[in-house]
Formats: structure tokens, C-alpha cells, sequence
């Protein structure tokens, strides 16, 4: 099961919980703000929730992390490159717009790497590295629901923002058309700002 949740700090933003509906365990994906909002839906729903899983490090997908992550004791998960971001709130835009977001700690992630559930080993994702929008993003893919978790990469009916720290035109160019839209057309896209899209239906529309 797939919950997306948008929350509200200085921009507003998509989080996603992926679940599986056997054993009630699972992800939270780019939580960027209202942390007790999140852990209050994590309580009502009955879920538990094992790893938090970040695409890239901007704080506007990152500000919940450090309270839920004490207030369930769990890993947050980002690529191996994240702390670029993390550790730096000019880098993350924090600094840009309020108070700092510094996050520390996290266990690294690299292209390849698939993330289970402890509770269900056959629910999974596979991490896909996607640089372009910052230097560290990834994109989240389940074969098995057709979704891809894909951050700032890829919206619908546009692309990320290649313009602030790490950005690079040429590699989101090249993470778009090399890794997303080689899944099969029907992966549903579900992104950090924009309604759920497909593989299919952006391959339609892109234009560079």
C-alpha cells in the first residue's frame, strides 16, 4: 500500500509511507515536515514503521526526520553521497529559508542496493542512483507494485531543478532517460511535488 501525505513547512511537499498490507510494516519516504502529524497516522494505522528513507538531502524532504527517528529508534537510510547535503544547511537551502536542518547519522545507500523489510524480506525496494536535481538522489523502485519513489528527479509534466547546489542539467538529462524511463511504462512515478504520473505517460511529454 502506498500513503502519500503532503506536509507543510517553508514549501509543501509529498510523503510517502509504502506498507505492506500482510504484515503492517513499513517505509516512510522524504518526510520534510510535520513530524507529529506523521507519527500520529503511524499510531492511528497501526503501523510500524522500520527505516526512513530519504531521495535526496533538501530540507524540505528532511525535516521530520530527527523526531521520528527518536521517537520510533529506527535508521534513516540515504546515499552514500547524502551527507554533502545533510551536514550543510546552505547546501540543503535550510539556511536559505529558516532555521538550519542539519541531519546527521544516517546508514549509506548505493546505486544497486536493494532495502527490505526485516517483517517481510520479499517486500522490498531496489535504490537507483539519479543524480541531476542534487548529487546525491536516488529514486526508490519496487518491480513487484510498479512504483518508483522518485523525489525532485521527475514530476508530471516536468523535471527537477538542476539549478541549485550539485545540480547538473546534462545528469538529470541522463538519470531520466537512462533509469526512469527504462521501467516499464506502466511504474507509476510518485514524486516530492506533483500528482502521480507514469513512466509512459512522461516519455509521451518529454521534451529537453
Amino acid at each position: 500500500m502506498i500513503a502519500e501525505v503532503p506536509v507543510k513547512g517553508y514549501f509543501e511537499e509529498n510523503c510517502f509511507f509504502y506498507i505492506d498490507d500482510r504484515t503492517k510494516h513499513g517505509f516512510i519516504i522524504d518526510p520534510g515536515a510535520q513530524a507529529g502529524r506523521l507519527l500520529e497516522l503511524i499510531r492511528e494505522k497501526g503501523w510500524t514503521i522500520e527505516k526512513i528513507l530519504l531521495t535526496h538531502g533538501h530540507f524540505d524532504h528532511t525535516g521530520a526526520v530527527d523526531e521520528i527517528r527518536d521517537a520510533l529508534g529506527i535508521p534513516v537510510c540515504a546515499h552514500r553521497r547524502s551527507d554533502e547535503y545533510l551536514l550543510d544547511a546552505r547546501k540543503n537551502l535550510s539556511a536559505l529559508c529558516g532555521p538550519p536542518i542539519i541531519v546527521r547519522d544516517v546508514e549509506y545507500l548505493n546505486d544497486g542496493d536493494v532495502v527490505s523489510l526485516d517483517a517481510d524480506p520479499d517486500f522490498a525496494l531496489k535504490v537507483i542512483y539519479v543524480p541531476g536535481h542534487t548529487t546525491d538522489s536516488v529514486m526508490f523502485y519496487s518491480e513487484a507494485d510498479h512504483v518508483a519513489f522518485v523525489g525532485d528527479t521527475i514530476f508530471k509534466g516536468s523535471i527537477g531543478n538542476y539549478q541549485y547546489p550539485g545540480g547538473n542539467a546534462d545528469d538529470l538529462q541522463r538519470s531520466i532517460i537512462r533509469q526512469i524511463f527504462t521501467l516499464p511504462d506502466q511504474t507509476i512515478l510518485c514524486s516530492g511535488h506533483s500528482e502521480r504520473t507514469t513512466v509512459g505517460d512522461e516519455k509521451r511529454r518529454y521534451r529537453y
